[in-house]
């Protein structure tokens, strides 16, 4: 994965007996673009040249640095998704868990190109400094929070230190016949986790309340992220007085100011959330749609991605989204999966933890436990795949396979999340989405990274998680919407002897449905709502999780070599640039591709 010299062999595609034509992805246009953007990110060269210095101590202080920052952040995720809904109907709000979750997904998706820019254009190690900070900022907020909108601020915050770099360094320092096993095993820590965490998560509700659930991991993250940031910023600078690196302060600024389009992540950012927070707060103003300020969020929100569009194409010099990587079949397409798959996914998950809660007998533990069932599949069958790839040398089989399997998944969730559902059709519509999920990320992740050379490969990684991480804003708003605008009514309509105020305080509290037995009148109204209104997010989310796999169809097959990429003939140190002089050899080092 990290050499310890460089591998000059031929990985040609005779050698492997396959018959596919061989094919290049990069056209002369988006050569001299490439070269461009090798010559102004000084993060690549940073990369590049601290894989030269690495030993085999500081190697595996960089894998435990890794491996620490994994469990910690699966820990986090393991825990804390499940005190948001406690800590929305602690103020009475749990209907704007959507809300919430829809202003997250926005700046995590927004953020992930500004910090992508940051880390090519100063370092790997720069960049996980500043996400620190936001990260530990955030999660003290919340903590302290003495409204729900002190914790939605507190949530925004800490997702601008979601920022996962992880990614981003294991294509930097590993060949793409090894890349989807090293992503899926950074993921291995949510097989524990999923049953520590669960256990943590229950008994930081039920004994310490859910503010020391967030609140400890302001604490825990920086410790957890110290053996990782100082193994990155010690290889850069080892690198740099090695003089094989060269760099200014004044230069470092310049280039990062340029390239951070921050006009276009602003309006972007600005667009989506215009357009998608009416869906969730629609029904909480009065006029409801026909409420002006709805209406001209909507309209503004349209404009503004018009805007967006006008200035990116046209004006920007460093847009958030390069014309060629929208020539590129590879990248539109798993940015696309990743998008669709996502929307259905939080259609289907936003108030999974609820219904859970009010349509089944089961114990806080146990409740935590179900919810991990689609995160411990997700991890198992993404290593599946990243073996798979790595035995085969090719991603899209396991893609097609993958997201048929969470089609399938979703469709069982029909009658799954009905009032009468049997325990086991929950757990193994779970299972199933797991499953599919598991291979189908690992794989379009790695199809996408195939596509482009390696001074691409970070924003290319932003760009495909950006549009994921809208999907699952636009999924999160479509819950939020289908929530407000249905769940009112279906309580009158199965409640119909509770005064108004009853049943606004059960919808704005979880904890007092779940206050009530099964058996009881109020809880068995509650559970018929409940059915009702999860009927119409799986229909949804049905429709949606067909897009993916036509999308998957339509990628090429790359060949995953012992290259960085699969389009030119560089390594993992930079050394085989891109000249378009030998096109012959460039095939033959990886970019081959099966339609």
């Amino acid at each position: 994965m990290i050499p310890h010299e460089v591998d000059d062999g031929n990985d040609c595609p005779s050698q492997h007996g396959d018959q596919a034509e061989a094919t290049s992805d990069i056209d002369e246009a988006a050569i001299t673009a490439v070269a461009a953007e090798q010559d102004a990110h000084l993060g690549v060269k940073k990369v590049e040249a601290a894989l030269r210095v690495y030993g085999r101590y500081s190697r595996w202080c960089l894998f435990i640095g890794l491996g620490l920052a994994s469990y910690i952040y699966s820990l986090d995720a393991s825990t804390t998704s499940v005190y948001l809904t406690f800590a929305t109907s602690s103020f009475g709000e749990h209907s704007l868990i959507s809300s919430i979750t829809v202003a997250q997904s926005l700046i995590i998706a927004v953020g992930k190109p500004v910090i992508a820019k940051v880390a090519d254009v100063s370092s790997r190690g720069t960049a996980y400094v500043g996400v620190l900070f936001f990260y530990v900022v955030g999660y003290t907020v919340i903590a302290s929070a003495p409204s729900v909108s002190r914790v939605a601020g507190g949530i925004i915050l800490y997702a601008i230190g979601l920022q996962l770099l992880t990614q981003i360094i294991i294509a930097d320092i590993t060949t793409l016949t090894w890349r989807g096993l090293v992503v899926s095993l950074v993921s291995a820590p949510f097989l524990v986790n999923a049953f520590i965490g669960s256990n943590i998560a229950a008994s930081v509700i039920e004994h310490a309340g859910w503010r020391w659930g967030y609140g400890m991991f302001a604490i825990l993250v920086p410790a957890a992220l110290a053996p990782l940031i100082i193994t990155l910023l010690w290889a850069e600078n080892k690198a740099k007085k090695l003089a094989l690196i060269e760099d200014t302060l004044l230069w470092r600024f310049l280039q990062t100011a340029e390239q951070l389009d921050l006009v276009g992540l602003v309006l972007l950012g600005a667009a989506i959330s215009l357009i998608l927070l009416p869906l969730t707060i629609s029904q909480s103003v009065g006029g409801q749609w026909r409420n002006g300020s709805i209406i001209s969020m909507l309209v503004l929100g349209v404009v503004l991605l018009f805007v967006f569009a006008y200035w990116d194409l046209r004006v920007a010099k460093r847009p958030v989204i390069s014309p060629r990587f929208l020539k590129n079949r590879s990248v539109v397409c798993a940015a696309l999966i990743g998008f669709f798959d996502f929307m259905s996914f939080y259609l289907t998950y936003t108030y999974l933890y609820s219904f859970v809660l009010v349509v089944k007998p089961w114990s806080l533990i146990d409740a935590t436990y179900f919810m991990q069932t689609q995160t411990v599949a997700l991890t198992f069958f993404g290593i599946l795949a990243g073996v798979s790839m790595h035995l085969m040398h090719r991603y899209k089989y396991v893609l097609v396979f993958g997201l048929v399997v969470r089609l399938v998944g979703v469709a069982m969730m029909m009658h799954s999340r009905g009032a009468n559902a049997s325990d086991a059709e929950l757990v193994w519509t779970q299972i199933l989405q797991g499953l599919g999920g598991g291979l189908a990320a690992v794989s379009a992740q790695v199809g996408a990274q195939a596509a482009v050379p390696h001074a691409d490969v970070a924003i290319i990684i932003a760009i495909v998680l950006l549009l994921t991480e809208i999907g699952g804003a636009v999924g999160n708003a479509c819950a939020g919407a289908i929530w407000s605008n249905t769940m009112p009514g279906n309580l009158e309509k199965y409640l119909p002897w509770l005064t108004d105020e009853e049943r606004a305080e059960l919808y704005g509290s979880i904890t007092s449905v779940t206050s009530s037995p099964r058996g009881d009148p109020v809880r068995e109204g509650v559970i018929q709502a409940y059915d009702d209104t999860m009927k119409i997010m799986v229909l949804c989310a049905v429709i949606f999780s067909v897009v993916p796999v036509l999308l998957a169809l339509g990628m090429p097959n790359w060949y995953l070599g012992d290259k960085q990429n699969a389009v030119d003939a560089a390594d993992l140190t930079g050394r085989g640039p891109i000249d378009g002089e030998d096109d012959e050899d460039v095939n033959c080092l990886g970019g081959r591709q099966l339609a």
